[in-house]
C-alpha cells in the first residue's frame, strides 16, 4: 500500500477551503457584491478542484476495477454539482429561489466531499502505488492551476441544461 497522506490531504485541503464559503455564503443575502464574489470564487474553485481531481485521482481509479463504481458515482456527481453551479449563477440573488438553490447545493456538496473523505479516499488508498501516488500529486496541481484560470461562472438554468 503506498503513502497517500499527501494526495488526500491535498484535496481535503480544497474541500475545507469550500466549506468555509459556502459557510461565508450561507450568510449573505440579497444581491451584494459580497454573494456575487463568494458565488464566483467557490464556482471558480471547485471547477477546478473537480477537473484536476478528476485527471489525477479518478482517471487513477478507473483503470482499478474494484473502484470503478465509487469512481464513476463521484464523476456522475461532480457533473450534477456543475449544472447546479450554473443554475445557481442564472437565478437571480434577490429571490427567495436563490437561497433554496443555494441550501441544495450546499447540503449535496458537503455530502459529496464528506463520501469521498470518509468512503472513497481510504478504500482507494488500498488499491494505490507508489508510482500512482507520485502521478497524482503532480497531475492534481497542475491541472488545478490551468483549470483554475480558465474556470469562469456560467449562469444556466436547469431546465436549459443540455443532457
Amino acid at each position: 500500500m503506498a503513502n497517500t497522506q499527501g494526495i488526500f490531504d491535498r484535496l481535503k485541503q480544497d474541500h475545507d477551503r469550500h466549506r468555509e464559503i459556502l459557510d461565508k455564503m450561507a450568510e449573505t443575502s440579497g444581491e451584494t457584491e459580497t454573494r456575487k464574489k463568494l458565488l464566483e470564487e467557490f464556482t471558480k474553485e471547485v471547477k477546478s478542484h473537480a477537473a484536476a481531481e478528476e485527471q489525477a485521482l479518478y482517471a487513477t481509479m478507473l483503470r482499478k476495477p474494484v473502484t470503478t463504481d465509487d469512481t464513476r458515482h463521484s464523476v456522475a456527481e461532480h457533473h450534477e454539482l456543475d449544472e447546479a453551479l450554473n443554475d445557481l449563477a442564472a437565478t437571480d440573488m434577490s429571490s427567495p429561489a436563490w437561497m433554496a438553490k443555494f441550501k441544495q447545493l450546499d447540503h449535496d456538496y458537503r455530502h459529496h466531499i464528506e463520501e469521498e473523505e470518509e468512503d472513497h479516499f481510504p478504500d482507494f488508498a488500498d488499491h494505490l502505488t507508489d508510482d500512482d501516488v507520485k502521478q497524482m500529486e503532480a497531475v492534481f496541481e497542475r491541472r488545478k492551476a490551468e483549470e483554475k484560470q480558465q474556470a469562469e461562472v456560467t449562469p444556466e438554468a436547469a431546465d436549459d441544461a443540455k443532457e
